[in-house]
């Protein structure tokens, strides 16, 4: 939602000299996962995935947001009801910045998925420092077969 984001204010800044929050801020995946470790739980696995969208035009995409409840939520936002003119230069921006040859437009929406665990005693806890059985660099050779199609052992030097 960058694409948006940047054109929102762009028009608003070059409409009324200034500009408002207009699309909600985005997480960075390692905050996400400090909020999880803060919140309490154990063992938190953060991943994303980016996806593009395309859309005929800026209006199709904003139809589909509010849809999907993302609507401005922002406290710092500005009250005051934009204009049509807005949005028109909005749609404008949008097209000049971010349309494909075939001149519809892309949105680049990132899914942030997270899952932990409640803290429990039976959970796997991290070994200390120094405690391995086995070097990293032996390990990976092991789970990757050798370049001539030998296999390797532990220990084994190449």
């Amino acid at each position: 939602m960058q694409e948006l984001r940047d054109v929102l204010l762009s028009a608003e800044e070059e409409l009324s000299g200034g500009a408002s929050p207009r699309v909600i801020p985005f997480a960075d995946v390692r905050d996400v996962g400090g909020l999880m470790q803060r919140a309490g739980f154990a063992l938190p696995v953060i991943d994303a995935e980016t996806y593009t969208v395309r859309y005929d035009s800026l209006f199709p995409l904003m139809r589909d947001l509010r849809a999907m409840g993302m609507a401005n939520p922002l406290a710092g936002r500005s009250r005051k009801p934009v204009t049509r003119a807005f949005f028109l230069r909005a749609a404008e921006l949008y097209a000049e910045r971010y349309s494909d040859p075939d001149g519809r437009i892309r949105a680049t929406f990132s899914i942030i998925y997270a899952s932990g665990w409640a803290p429990h005693e039976s959970q796997a806890k991290p070994l200390k420092p120094g405690s391995a059985k086995m070097r990293l660099a032996d390990a990976l050779r092991q789970a990757a077969p050798a370049e001539d199609g030998a296999e390797t052992k532990p220990g084994d030097t190449q």
